[in-house]
């Protein structure tokens, strides 16, 4: 009967174990608890929130904060905004990535070193603020939803993620086969590399989502009209300029003080903001993890 034996840790590996669980849990404790916080903070009462009496648990359980939020069409409206702009965002960065990604993997693209150099040279050095909004302003989308989404379509360093997938995981001898069998270029991009890319896909899905829902600067240069703000913008209106006002968003009878309402309806907001793009996560999570370690070594 075999017996097996496992390797007894020294002393001095079982105190570095432990303290590196310590940290590790430290570490845990300081990210997660304010996540805590303001979820704990959106649920609870206006008096509760102004008072500091919220440090884990809601206290007076209240869905006011939300009520307001979903009662509001401009909030409404940048929800909306912040979708569209996300889904049409990630549809046209994942299109263009793999168009420009898949032929700089292949040895047999002509010019490719020298296209990957001019890539790498805008990573270094670009036009600025001023020439990007000039070209914007030429290109006749200022102030529409496409300047929401093509500015930032192709990201560079997704393309060499990319492009090191595809070199690594996608041997040319798979090409040589279906070319033999009649199968054209874009007949083997969508049935073959596709599908064995959905590591790689899912990157730059997450990636892109989480810049784009994320990003308000790009709106507070290139858009004007409040009907095109994305959520974030008014995100940021709420929490920097005050621009809400909790007299005209809810009778105040209803709350204990107007800051109260303020600060709940920051907490209840940023919950709001952060929800749809973690439910994104579970369903690439699978994927992201052997994507970005695939794709981050150098082919």
């Amino acid at each position: 009967m075999s017996r097996t034996h496992a390797i007894r840790e020294s002393l001095g590996d079982r105190i570095f174990l432990a303290f590196i669980y310590a940290f590790l849990i430290l570490v845990l404790a300081t990210v997660i608890y304010p996540l805590i916080f303001i979820v704990s903070s959106s649920f609870s009462s206006s008096e509760a929130v102004v008072s500091g009496r919220v440090w884990l648990w809601p206290v007076d359980f209240s869905l006011e904060g939300y009520k307001v939020i979903f009662s509001n069409p401009m909030i409404l409206t940048g929800y909306k905004n912040s979708i569209l702009y996300t889904f049409f965002g990630v549809l046209a960065n994942v299109v263009l990535t793999v168009a420009l990604a898949y032929p700089l993997s292949r040895s047999t693209f002509i010019g490719r070193n020298l296209i990957m150099m001019l890539l790498v040279f805008t990573m270094l050095f670009n036009g600025g603020l001023i020439p990007t909004y000039l070209t914007v302003k030429s290109l006749g989308i200022l102030d529409s939803p496409l300047a929401m989404i093509l500015p930032g379509a192709i990201a560079v360093f997704q393309v060499i993620i990319a492009r090191t997938f595809f070199q690594s995981t996608i041997p040319k001898e798979l090409g040589e086969a279906a070319e033999l069998d009649g199968c054209s270029d874009i007949g083997f991009l969508w049935r073959v590399v596709l599908p064995l890319s959905k590591a790689i896909i899912a990157v730059l899905v997450l990636f892109h989502a989480v810049g784009t829902w994320n990003a308000y600067f790009d709106a507070l240069i290139y858009l004007k009209s409040p009907e095109l703000f994305p959520l974030q913008i008014i995100l940021r209106n709420i929490l920097i300029l005050n621009s809400v006002d909790a007299g005209s968003l809810v009778d105040a009878n209803q709350f204990a003080a107007r800051q109260g309402l303020r600060d709940l309806l920051k907490f209840s907001l940023i919950v709001v903001a952060t929800v749809p793009i973690l439910c994104i996560y579970p369903f690439v999570q699978k994927y992201f993890v052997q994507g970005i370690m695939i794709g981050s070594v150098k082919g």
